[in-house]
């Protein structure tokens, strides 16, 4: 075969996209297949190439630093090379969040791994990069790592409320007191005069910057202010200054648990200079603590110009009660729903307009739904429930009962999610008598979430909806449910034992791992016999993590 130079290679290339046929290689070598010549053209010039490179030149990555908090045990570790492995997978996710309480991490030989799970499985990413700890931090400042979550997610765990002081009250804890001064709205850096709708402090600004990222030092927020609001040390500034998302996120939720208004005020001061992605998730930390002094925060918030941070503000409002934005979204609903003769009559609003679109009513529908009826959900969603109680004189348990001349779905999806957004129990008791949904479980606590899955779970057969619903009971379960579910899978597996290996392994899952012993002992029969050697398994993983 003939010396071959650089040059050559686009003519290899060439013709091996359009055939040897159509361009043979040139001066071919013993009239042989022109096809095996070109690939054995190719195949030296590919190694000429490889050979032929000289080696490039980088600067060697700083070490990683030192760790601050305990790997987790050996046999822990084993244990979780194994569910990796495929061992019991399912349960990954409860070993990770058992060993991020603990405040434990994981042995740098796994990380990989873990990680390469946390890239396909966005549930586990909080809890993964906290248990990565520094190294977590420190693969986040590599470039082009595989793993672009670790800037995302904390890779420390928040600060915990009894290691703070609450200002002015000598005692750690939640403050419960009223702070001085005004609320300071966005784009205000101190208290204001009167703004639009008797607001303090300016209009909300638009999205201003490019955004903040680590390593920027004018981030949300300066150490010298952050300073000044008592609760806030000079490391836990540079933290908020120059930390990753994640990590501002849970010093922003820590601060928030034990200074409310230290919280708001922190993130008022730094909102013009933060990007809109981060705007939209800080938003979320004032559920934590919300009360009437972040309501002129929220309702300037309604004219960001990202609808995800408009979203997040409706949402919050929604859950206050007595904000403005809960009157305004009661007078539509009031025009929507109203008694007729002992039913409910209903009128859809005509169109959605730029008050409706500003309280968090997306005007555009999703596709197969209808506009009107898209905007009727979104009303009656977010309408305070007892106007509803004023309206027709009756409590939600006979409400929902009420025969709903037009427009029935949508109003009772809208009532779904109005108990789910305001957190009613009251509501969410009386709509889930009527449609047992997984959601409305979420409002209630988990003694009654126990209660009433349990006697779902005794008249109901074995169905997606089961399986709905008992994946929306708290867990770990109660004895009381563990118990109904055991004799539900007894009762069935004579049957249709095909139609038990999802609610088999739901069992083994969130059922309280310390009635495995119980459960052994309830029936021979294999399917409980499963159910009762996953929550020894269990039982024993936790042990190990102890």
């Amino acid at each position: 075969m003939r010396e071959q130079s650089g040059a050559e290679w686009p003519e290899i290339v060439s013709a091996a996209l359009v055939g040897t046929d159509r361009r043979p290689p040139s001066d071919p070598a013993g009239g042989g297949d022109p096809a095996v010549e070109l690939l054995e053209r190719a195949a030296v010039e590919t190694v000429r190439r490889r050979a032929g490179q000289r080696p490039g030149t980088g600067e060697p990555l700083p070490p990683a630093p030192a760790e601050d908090r305990p790997a987790v045990p050996r046999a822990a570790a084993d244990r979780l090379a194994r569910i990796l492995g495929g061992e019991h997978a399912r349960l990954l996710p409860e070993w990770l969040a058992e060993a991020a309480r603990r405040g434990l991490r994981v042995p740098p030989h796994l990380l990989p791994e873990l990680l390469d799970h946390a890239a396909k499985d966005r549930s586990i990413r909080p809890h993964v990069t906290a248990l990565a700890g520094r190294r977590g931090r420190w693969l986040a400042t590599i470039h082009d790592h595989p793993w672009p979550f670790l800037d995302k997610e904390p890779t420390t765990p928040p600060p915990a409320p009894a290691d703070r002081e609450v200002p002015g009250s000598g005692t750690p804890g939640r403050a419960d007191h009223v702070g001085p001064g005004a609320v300071v709205v966005p784009g205000s850096a101190e208290p204001g005069g009167p703004g639009r709708d008797g607001l303090v402090g300016p209009s909300m600004p638009g999205e201003a910057g490019s955004g903040r990222r680590p390593g920027d030092s004018d981030g949300g927020g300066d150490s010298g202010d952050a300073g000044t609001d008592g609760a806030i040390g000079a490391g836990e500034a540079e933290v908020w200054r120059l930390g990753t998302q994640g990590d501002r996120v849970a010093y922003l939720a820590g601060l928030r648990m034990v200074d409310p208004e230290g919280a708001l005020r922190l993130l008022a001061r730094g909102w013009e200079r933060e990007g809109p992605d981060d705007r939209a998730v800080l938003l979320g930390v004032l559920e934590d603590g919300l009360s009437a002094g972040d309501e002129p925060f929220l309702e300037a918030a309604l004219d960001d110009r990202r609808r995800e941070v408009r979203q997040a503000a409706a949402d919050l409002l929604t859950r206050l009660p007595g904000s403005r934005l809960g009157e305004r979204m009661a007078e539509r609903g009031r025009r929507c729903l109203r008694p007729s003769g002992g039913r409910i009559a209903v009128v859809p609003p005509e169109s959605c307009d730029a008050g409706m679109a500003r309280d968090g009513v997306r005007a555009a529908p999703p596709r197969g739904t209808g506009e009107r009826s898209w905007w009727l959900q979104q009303v009656v969603a977010r309408t305070p429930l007892r106007v509803w109680a004023e309206v027709f004189g009756v409590p939600p348990d006979i409400l929902v009962g009420m025969k709903i001349v037009d427009w029935g779905r949508e109003v009772r999806a809208g009532w779904v999610r109005a108990a789910v957004l305001q957190r009613d129990p009251a509501w969410a008791r009386a709509l889930f008598a009527v449609d047992p949904l997984a959601e409305l479980l979420a409002v209630l606590r988990p003694a009654e979430q126990e209660a009433l899955a349990a006697d779902f779970v005794a008249r109901h057969p074995v169905d997606g909806q089961l399986i709905m619903v008992l994946g929306g009971a708290a867990a770990p379960w109660g004895p009381a449910l563990t118990r109904a579910v055991l004799h539900k899978i007894l009762d069935v597996a004579g049957t249709q034992p095909w139609n038990l290996g999802e609610l088999i392994r739901l069992a083994g899952e969130r059922a309280d791992p310390a009635q495995h012993q119980a459960a052994a002992g309830l029936s021979p029969e294999p399917p409980v016999q499963e159910v009762a050697a996953v929550l020894r398994y269990r039982s024993d993983m936790l042990k190990e993590l102890s």
